[in-house]
């Protein structure tokens, strides 16, 4: 989400900001602007709506200056406004920012009461004047500034200050969001991702959190934000502008598949009360009264989204403890359902425009039902026709197959679950304390699991030319063992098939020989004996047994013929874990097998039509 660059040398910095922000498209975003210094003040110029709309804007009103900042801002706090793009400025400064400042209630409540006037909604704002107190005119240099407002802030935040009285220099600051420093020939750059600065250097810098660093056209300094140098050279990057867009990864999917911990850390950031035992509210338009109301709740969605659906009406049952009820939407458009006025209708799709969920929703709309959309791409079709809307975060997903969108969703319905189960009293706050601990701890145990990308490409090595593959799960495990089927299926082209363990009996154990691989979703949780007592029957009749297995658990390392590890966690939130090998294991079939990973055949990115 969001996108920044900075300049500072002896260019125009407007032309080469806008070029930068173009390249940081691919992120996601509703409005954009810059802040250019001209030698004596600082001019904005911002635009709701696409780069274009920027452009037009700047041949009214050009910048001229070297020194400068751009931003492209996806709405988190605050909709889609000119007041609410960024660059935001108050007093002597102006600040770009991505991220989110988690205490940004209080601090707005005291700079208030200190008489600041605030003209956006943002949490950027609160940052900027800070800064602008902190720096009081220039009486302390504006890096010291930033400093001593970072000491206020917490949450989230890549950050990039100019001000009036120092014309040819910027301040970047990082903490849990992206930030590469370009050290060019008597000029320094800034920007959230490589691909904004390619173009000028390839002679890079990477702010770790914690650090900040002044930027002038002869050079950088960097220190930790409570004042301790870094010594760090910059790094050559030979990327193409293609590898560039990928990371320097081989395809979109498997770049994407490894941005899932950072997606599920921009999907909880700012939403988590912890004192509460809880998760903010606002957007989901679900008030007391509302959520008393509710009588079933009605999970709709397509494909992918449908499986996360399903992990969905397994939680809100759980801690909510109201009956739920998951819904393919194409079925759902084409008989008579019976929505009511007491029904929570949840539409899930990543782009909010698929044309079966949206007739589904209004149909429930039509019906009086409350509707809740849950979706990735802002102001979307479905989110506008909703009472609510909760927006997943993901970033932009540029693979056909999804997979960040996947574990966003599932995040996005297990806060759900807990919020309904404490709105209704169902969730005591003790467990719901240990269950957002488990999800905040997520992100980490994720990365850990791609940690092994390695031992999942040798396994889909021996695989890679099977025809069938048999997936099999239970519980929380079974909608998963679907994602792994779908996603085998949707990029490599060979047959596969999800199944629930419990029903391997009923059928699908009539094709198990020793040419059938059969993927087995068995982590160390309750379901697990039950789970491994089918592993014992695929066995018996020659199968090869692939195994999503708990690291440390040797009895199914033992039952597996091949392993694919994940770490130790809460049952509730194993689906975020167990899906990953899965994705890549999908992923390595499909490149060892030469396809087209990132558009598979016959497959479109967004369905808009029946």
């Amino acid at each position: 989400m969001c996108g920044i660059v900075g300049y500072v040398g002896s260019l125009q910095a407007a032309p080469i900001l806008i070029d930068g922000l173009r390249k940081l498209e691919y992120r996601g975003y509703d409005s954009a602007g810059l802040a250019v210094h001209d030698g004596q003040d600082i001019h904005i110029v911002r635009a709701v709506g696409k780069l274009n709309n920027l452009a037009r804007a700047l041949e009214s009103r050009p910048l001229q200056g070297c020194t400068g900042l751009g931003h492209t801002r996806w709405a988190t706090h605050g909709r889609p406004s000119e007041p609410n793009a960024h660059p935001h400025q108050a007093g002597d400064v102006a600040v770009v920012h991505n991220g989110i400042i988690e205490n940004h209630v209080e601090l707005k409540r005291e700079l208030e009461a200190e008489g600041v006037k605030f003209s956006s909604d943002t949490d950027t704002e609160i940052a900027a004047h800070l800064v602008n107190k902190a720096f009081a005119g220039g009486k302390q240099p504006l890096f010291d500034a930033v400093r001593e407002a970072l000491g206020r802030v917490r949450g989230a935040y890549a950050l990039a200050v100019v001000s009036k009285q120092s014309p040819d220099v910027l301040v970047v600051a990082k903490s849990a969001s992206p930030l590469v420093i370009g050290v060019g020939e008597g000029e320094m750059l800034c920007g959230s991702d490589i691909p904004a600065l390619l173009q000028h250097t390839r002679h890079m810098l990477f702010l770790e959190d914690g650090e900040m660093a002044e930027l002038r056209s002869g050079g950088y300094r960097i220190e930790t934000v409570d004042g301790k140098p870094v010594d760090r050279k910059p790094k050559r990057i030979d990327w193409s502008p293609v590898q560039a867009e990928k990371g320097g990864f081989k395809h979109f999917m498997l770049k994407e598949i490894f941005e899932q911990p950072r997606a599920v850390e921009d999907t909880l950031r700012g939403r988590v009360l912890r004192e509460e035992g809880n998760f903010v509210a606002a957007e989901l338009g679900l008030d007391p009264e509302t959520l008393q109301k509710i009588d079933r709740v009605y999970l709709l969605a397509c494909g992918t989204s449908y499986h996360a659906c399903l992990n969905g009406r397994y939680w809100i049952e759980a801690l909510a403890r109201i009956p739920a009820q998951t819904e393919l939407a194409s079925e759902v458009r084409y008989r008579e359902p019976v929505f009511t006025d007491r029904d929570l209708v949840v539409a899930v799709s990543q782009s909010g425009e698929t044309a079966d969920t949206l007739a589904a929703v209004r149909a429930a709309k039509e019906a009086g039902a409350h509707v809740l959309a849950i979706a990735n791409v802002l102001d979307s079709a479905i989110p506008r026709e909703s009472h609510g809307a909760l927006y997943t975060h993901a970033g932009p997903e540029i693979g056909v197959a999804s997979t960040k969108c996947f574990t966003t969703q599932l995040v996005a319905l297990l806060m759900l679950a807990i919020f309904i189960g404490r709105g209704r009293g169902k969730l005591s706050q003790e467990r719901a304390d240990t269950l957002i601990q488990a999800l905040v701890e997520t992100p980490e145990r994720m990365r850990q699991v791609l940690e092994h990308a390695d031992t999942v490409q040798e396994v889909a090595r021996k695989f890679m030319h099977a025809e069938h593959m048999l997936f099999l799960g239970r519980g929380l495990g079974f909608p998963i063992a679907l994602e792994g089927a779908l996603k085998l299926k949707e990029i490599s082209y060979a047959h596969a098939e999800g199944y629930a363990a419990g029903e391997m009996k009923h059928g699908p154990i009539a094709l198990i020989d020793e040419n059938m691989p059969v993927v087995v979703v068995m982590p160390k949780d309750s379901q697990y004996e039950k789970t491994a007592s089918n592993v014992q029957e695929v066995k018996a009749r020659l199968g090869q047994v692939i195994a999503v297995v708990t690291e440390g658990h040797q009895e199914a390392k033992d039952l597996a013929d091949y392993c694919l590890p994940i770490p130790e966690a809460n049952e509730v939130v194993l689906p975020l874990l167990t899906v990953l090998p899965l994705q890549l294991l999908s992923y390595y079939v499909a490149d060892l097998k030469g396809t087209d990973v990132d558009q598979p055949r016959n497959l479109a990115k967004t369905v808009t039509v029946e």
